[in-house]
């Protein structure tokens, strides 16, 4: 199986000019720490939630404190 990418730098008649336009890998892109990414995200803050309520309801289900 071939992959995107190995499609995209794969052309043996593209010259390497055209090659490195359609890189996926170079040029400039986003880069996101963890931290910031789970201060932004709401999924993020969800997740903390829904894991404390589960807590509390098996708290609740088996008695266990």
């Amino acid at each position: 199986m071939t992959s995107v990418t190995g499609m995209a730098m794969g052309d043996s008649d593209a010259d390497s000019d055209e090659r490195a336009d359609r890189d996926p890998f170079g040029g400039s892109r986003i880069e996101v720490s963890d931290a910031e990414l789970r201060r932004a995200s709401p999924a993020a803050w969800f997740g903390g939630v829904v894991e404390r309520i589960d807590e509390a309801a098996t708290r609740l289900t088996y008695g266990r404190k």
